[in-house]
């Protein structure tokens, strides 16, 4: 009996990565986002590597990821990947205050956010 597989999310030449509760805002991470859209693996990799954002770190991880899920589940070719696409979205928000004066309260939002990352081979023209 058992259970019937799932259809992939994703087109035959394509592999995703997904990171959640990454500790950072969806704004924040959509700016080191919307820096590797569109980009070749490796250019991305580098920017990633020496950019100046702490969140850059995270999102490498989930790059590499999808790299490895291209390579070993699909058999793709890493020297022909491009970032397809790079989306954001938003996850828990913890909320928590701090006293102020006059006995009023200042609210603090620390939100969470997640980042999908889908790599896909291209040809290359000769």
């Amino acid at each position: 009996m058992g259970q019937k597989k799932n259809p992939r999310r994703v087109a035959v030449s394509q592999a995703m990565a997904k990171a959640r509760m990454i500790r950072t805002s969806p704004q924040k991470l959509n700016l080191v986002a919307q820096m590797i859209r569109g980009m070749k693996v490796e250019k991305a990799m580098a920017e990633l590597q020496f950019s100046r954002k702490r969140v850059a770190q995270d999102v490498k991880k989930v790059l590499e990821s999808a790299v490895a899920n291209a390579e070993n589940n699909h058999s793709l070719d890493i020297d022909a990947l491009v970032i397809d696409q790079a989306f954001v979205g938003k996850n828990i928000v913890l909320k928590r205050w701090k006293p102020r004066a006059r006995g009023r309260v200042g609210k603090i939002l620390k939100p969470f956010s997640e980042i999908t990352i889908v790599v896909k081979e291209i040809e290359e023209a000769a």
